[in-house]
């Protein structure tokens, strides 16, 4: 496919934004952001939608950011937000872990830099790296529920939006604005390092440069690496090959079993290095940057089966059929260059500005079995977005907006089970609000067509999807609470993997099988939450239920392929239900700090109509609950996390246990909160539990990390 169409979709929408820049350059001044950023004091903390300071659709918004995305931060960005209500993450390996938000995963969650996807394969299969540096990002933002309508009407659980600032935002107040953070873990020998510089060149004129580099090693874990039912079956193969005479493979078994102290094949290292400039003034922005992302990372394989290679030759004798399994640890060599722009102009008038931002990403990776290649994934592909302002008249403001994608996949080896495809999209959005007093109204609306090529197979299908939304809110302007409701209609057309799955999956251990005749997943959702936010208390509660009809989902059938159980794509109706809640109160004043106690609950339930059992891969009822000391130079923090076991599960999959976690943080600010050092310290898993997260591919065999002791040290001058 030839991005030619797209190149000159978005060449039309740029050409306003130069000459305008100009031509602005007196006019009125640029609504702010209200990003929170190390130039300035800015506290304000508003969703990265310039259009909105307090849009309804956002109900369910939530973010990290400064001190406490710098305690959680880990190599992959699935597995920094899970401290936030209603996310999980899959959790295949330190090296590649997706978000899971309100139970959903893979196309269903859109992972976005500044608004613009990720542009790699991580949507492909979960052993697929992300390729967003936590160490780089600014600002994480968990948009779910109708929110996700700005970024993909694909997008039903979620989206998760992290801020950067390779295209500078502001203008330094100094003459070189320096940031760096530090760290190491100690359950996988975790060194980070990450820097940025800012320089203003002249008052509108900004450059900046960022690098980062994380070295891990295999993840220590208390007891057996094993799950008990994986390693009963491990441990009954050993004694029937035992019964049989085939003592090495009795010997093999039992070993693989018995592993203990740590998960092999789970180090990873990654680098990353970007540079960008923009030209800010009060008519409005443009930059632009260039970015590089390089990761090597294994892929633990679930013990006691073979790494499937499609049909065996003729001739070939058994231990060569089983030799796969000699070719040594399958990793990942994965590099990524992309190139970002994004621009805004201040208009006037009905419109008050005009937004634009693009992403070009060239991505490939390579699959090796020891020393040999195996498969290699190649992804190229351009989004872009614009966006009109409806200046505010009346309380009566929104924006409508155009987005545009085209990307190209290909997989050659052995284990390339899609084929070559390409992918064309283009949308029309619009979200409206009104502001009646107490009475707050919204509404968004999105239309999508999808095209979908494999020129190999004959394959060229089309879809068009609608998703709307509409909220009510009441919100009196001198009560500290909001009550609302929202509505939507979502519509998601099937994925590539969905439609032309034909091979083995390295990742799921199966023969994936796909159906190119689906039609669109649809859903009526809706939600009902409460907030209350005073001064010394926060509270934040949402319910909320997703009806589907033809919901896509992955299911095991009787047959075997290439000595893998066979799993198809099916479309039958389905039901998801559940809840998210936040609080935080100041519960004393005790010598210079202030007490505050905060926890997060979440539930969600999942199954498929009519007898067809529950949806896989479901996190269970999750709580969490501590209690901070805070004051300007000293935050200590201790804290209970507990999971509930997961037995409600498909027939393919096998119950998880419960656990409860403790976990301690400590900042100190030695200069106080505007001196620009934090050191921090963290003690995770205190008591060294084994625990698994449900929603992982890999849980059976692959735990999350023991006790891990963690330091870092966070500059900002």
């Amino acid at each position: 496919m030839s991005h030619r169409k797209f190149l000159i979709s978005a060449a039309i929408l740029a050409l306003p934004a130069t000459p305008a820049l100009a031509q602005q350059e007196n006019g009125a001044q640029q609504r702010t952001s209200g990003l929170s950023d190390d130039f300035h004091d800015d506290d304000m903390i508003i969703v990265t939608a310039p259009y909105v300071d307090q849009l309804d659709l956002l109900a369910g918004t939530s973010a990290l950011s400064g001190d406490e995305l710098a305690e959680d931060l880990r190599g992959q960005i699935g597995d920094s937000l899970t401290s936030l209500p209603g996310v999980s993450s899959t959790s295949f390996s330190p090296g590649s872990s997706r978000p899971v938000l309100r139970g959903f995963q893979g196309p269903r969650v859109r992972v976005l830099t500044d608004g613009i996807g990720s542009l790699d394969a991580s949507n492909t299969s979960v052993d697929h790296a992300v390729t967003i540096d936590p160490l780089t990002a600014q600002r994480v933002e968990i948009l779910r529920g109708p929110a996700v309508l700005l970024f993909g009407g694909d997008a039903i659980g979620g989206a998760v939006n992290v801020i950067d600032k390779r295209i500078p935002r502001d203008i330094p107040d100094d003459a070189i604005h320096l940031d760096a953070i530090g760290g190491y873990g100690s359950a996988a020998d975790d060194w980070s390092l990450a820097g940025s510089v800012d320089v203003p060149l002249t008052p509108k004129l900004v450059i900046h440069a960022d690098g980062s580099y994380r070295d891990t090693g295999d993840v220590r874990v208390p007891g057996y690496v094993l799950s008990p039912d994986l390693r009963a079956d491990l441990l009954a193969d050993a004694a029937e090959e035992t019964e049989e005479g085939h003592l090495d493979e009795a010997e093999e078994l039992t070993e693989a079993a018995n592993q203990s102290g740590r998960v092999a094949n789970t180090a990873s290292r990654t680098q990353t290095a970007g540079a960008g400039i923009a030209f800010i003034d009060d008519g409005g922005n443009l930059g632009f940057s260039v970015s590089y992302y390089d990761t090597d990372y294994g892929v633990p394989s679930r013990p006691g089966t073979g790494h499937a290679h499609g049909e065996e030759e003729e001739g070939e004798d058994h231990e060569e059929e089983e030799g796969h399994e000699e070719e040594g640890p399958v990793t990942i060599g994965l590099e990524q260059i992309r190139v970002d722009l994004r621009g805004g102009v201040n208009i006037g008038g009905f419109f008050e500005a005009l937004n634009f931002r693009a992403g070009y990403s060239d991505y490939e990776h390579t699959e090796f079995e020891g020393d040999e290649v195996g498969t290699v994934f190649s992804v190229s592909g351009i989004e872009a977005r614009a966006e009109l302002v409806q200046a505010d008249h009346d309380g009566w403001r929104g924006v409508i907006g155009t987005q545009v994608l085209a990307r190209d996949f290909n997989a050659i080896g052995a284990e390339a089970f899609v084929p070559k495809n390409s992918i064309e999209s283009w949308a029309f959005f619009t979200v409206q609000e009104a502001d009646l007093g107490d009475i707050e109204l919204e509404g968004a609306l999105r239309f999508d067509q999808t095209t979908v090529t494999a020129n190999s197979i004959n394959f060229d299908l089309s879809f068009n999807t609608v998703s709307g939304a509409v909220g009510l809110a009441y919100a009196p302007d001198d009560a500290a609470f909001k009550i609302g409701a929202n509505i939507s209609r979502s519509e998601r057309a099937p994925s590539a993997e969905e439609l032309l799955s034909d091979g083995p999956h390295i990742a799921t251990q199966a023969y994936e099988i796909g159906n190119p005749d689906f039609t669109t997943e649809k859903s009526w959702g809706g939600e009902l939450y409460a907030r209350w936010d005073s001064d010394n208390v926060q509270l934040s509660a949402t319910v909320y239920t997703n009806f589907f009809k033809d919901y896509i989902f992955e299911a095991e059938t009787a047959a075997e392929e290439d000595g893998l159980p066979v799993f198809q794509y099916f479309q039958r109706d389905a039901t998801y239900y559940g809840f998210e809640a936040s609080a935080s109160a100041v519960i004393a004043h005790v010598g210079g700090f202030d007490l505050i106690a905060d926890g997060v609950a979440d539930y969600v339930r999942a199954k498929i109509d009519n007898g067809g059992g529950a949806v896989p891969r479901i996190p269970p009822l999750r709580l969490l609950g501590g209690i901070k000391a805070h004051s300007d130079n000293l935050d200590l923090r201790a804290e209970v996390e507990w999971s509930d076991s997961q037995k409600k599960v498909t027939a393919f999959e096998t119950p998880t246990d419960g656990f409860t976690m403790v976990n301690a943080t400590a900042a100190w600010r030695p200069f106080g909160k505007d001196g620009g050092v934090t050191l921090l310290a963290s003690a995770n898993n205190i008591f060294d539990v084994q625990a698994r997260r449900h929603a992982s591919f890999t849980k059976d065999y692959v735990p999350l990390s023991g006790r891990d002791i963690r330091v870092s040290a966070k500059f900002s001058f």
